[in-house]
């Protein structure tokens, strides 16, 4: 069974995507809470135009992207994190924790999924964080762990 995504599952998908789960899951559980819809042909219809409004208002929101990666380029924001007596970290640090350093330091907010760490931080000291705000406009981060 074929089923249009109306909000991020974990482990499934995210919105807009359209994914294939056993019927019982589908009628079940994503249906009912409102996770998903049977992806029919005029249900697919109505997913096209969402998605070519959704990548109209995108589009228009390319200057305010770029004056928010002028904004971060070259900052270097402080995430405080719990470490051993070696520098080692506890735990993981995430793109949240990210997203959550920009909103306090900078006041910019972004999903969760446009930010990118690509190797994973395990103790304390400087990374990168790649921030694509548009297909068009990404920029680095720098962040700094420090024991807090």
């Amino acid at each position: 069974m074929d089923i249009i995504l109306l909000q991020n599952v974990s482990n499934l998908g995210d919105k807009h995507d359209v994914v294939s789960v056993k019927p019982g899951y589908g009628r079940n559980y994503l249906i009912p809470q409102g996770f998903g819809v049977i992806a029919n042909a005029t249900n697919k219809k109505k997913l096209e135009t969402i998605i070519e409004e959704y990548k109209a208002a995108e589009n228009q929101r390319t200057d305010e992207y770029k004056a928010m990666a002028e904004k971060i380029a070259g900052k270097t924001v402080k995430i405080g994190v719990k470490s051993g007596t070696s520098g080692k970290i506890f735990g993981k640090v995430t793109n949240v924790q990210v997203v959550n350093a920009l909103k306090e330091h900078f006041e910019i907010e972004i999903e969760r999924r446009k930010v990118v760490i690509p190797e994973e931080p395990k103790e304390i000291g400087t990374y990168t964080a790649i921030i694509n705000f548009h297909d068009e406009v990404s920029e680095e981060l720098k962040f700094e762990l420090i024991k807090e």
